[in-house]
């Protein structure tokens, strides 16, 4: 199967099962505002890796499904958040308006606070009609929340924001992707591979991989932040308006994009403990690379 077609059978599986969770009993205005964003048309890249990474131990992911897609709700509510104007001001992501731009900045704010809030309790939920596998469940959830919060995406965020405006190098750049954009694409591997395995050669193996992927992703998003912008669904050139430093502003597009593939080769790499189970993992890495440009 090419790995479209295995995209496309994951993603149909992920938001089927996202419009069943959010028939719940929350007022309309926050169900709708909340499943705006969530159904605003991404890649669904962190429930797919979730899915993959689960398919290296097991023929059975449907354990997995309620993680995959709570996963998709934290990444989301980052997205609405990120784009408030008290962050990134943005008006556009995934070519729609932003939350923010639709629902106001208030509610915009509740958006967030619901899924990120929702995505625990679908987890817990999940681990509670799993209680045979209970342990593997927390774990799970506990790496997704490690990878969410402060020591994690948050404190990403928090180092992009505070030091807007400001010079600094390389080491302090690797620490805001790393956490910012690299730990919950780490989190959707090891959760999904957690709910069946103990093995930690295996584990290691999908860190690293995540690890460079995160970063190879990142890398490419800021190359695009120059290079592209409307076609991709977002405003371009906001790093530069916002006095952010990037991997083009220290080393420049040409060297960015040779970073960007050093990456790419050692998260490849890294999959080799798996062999030919990993190969669509390995196509998605040699994609992100690749991607629109």
């Amino acid at each position: 199967m090419k790995l479209s077609e295995k995209q496309s059978q994951i993603i149909f599986r992920v938001n089927e099962r996202l419009d069943r969770l959010f028939e719940n009993d929350s007022p309309e205005l926050l169900r709708e505002s909340m499943k705006y964003s969530v159904k605003a048309g991404g890649k669904r890249l962190r429930p797919v890796l979730n899915i993959l990474a689960a398919e290296l131990f097991t023929d059975d992911t449907e354990e997995n499904l309620d993680i995959a897609c709570a996963i998709e709700m934290i990444h989301t509510y980052s997205l609405i958040h990120d784009d408030l104007p008290a962050l990134d001001n943005d008006s556009l992501r995934r070519g729609k308006l932003t939350n923010h731009m639709v629902y106001g900045e208030a509610q915009a704010i509740l958006a967030g606070d619901g899924l990120l809030s929702f995505a625990f309790e679908v987890m817990l939920d999940n681990a509670m009609r799993h209680k045979g596998n209970l342990e593997r469940e927390m774990r799970a959830i506990k790496t997704i929340a490690n990878a969410a919060g402060v020591e994690g995406m948050v404190a990403g965020q928090v180092m992009d924001v505070s030091l807007e405006n400001t010079s600094y190098g390389y080491d302090t750049l690797s620490y805001i992707h790393t956490h910012k954009t690299a730990d919950m694409i780490v989190g959707a591997l090891l959760s999904g591979a957690l709910l069946h395995t103990d093995d930690e050669e295996a584990l290691r193996a999908l860190r690293t991989y995540g690890e460079h992927l995160g970063h190879t992703f990142q890398i490419i998003d800021d190359i695009l932040d120059i290079t592209a912008g409307e076609e991709l669904g977002k405003s371009r050139g906001k790093d530069v308006m916002e006095g952010k430093i990037t991997y083009p502003s220290l080393f420049g597009i040409v060297k960015s994009f040779e970073m960007a593939k050093e990456r790419t080769k050692k998260a490849i790499e890294a999959l080799s403990v798996f062999g030919d189970k990993a190969c669509y993992l390995k196509e998605i890495a040699e994609i992100m690379l690749n991607r629109s440009l």
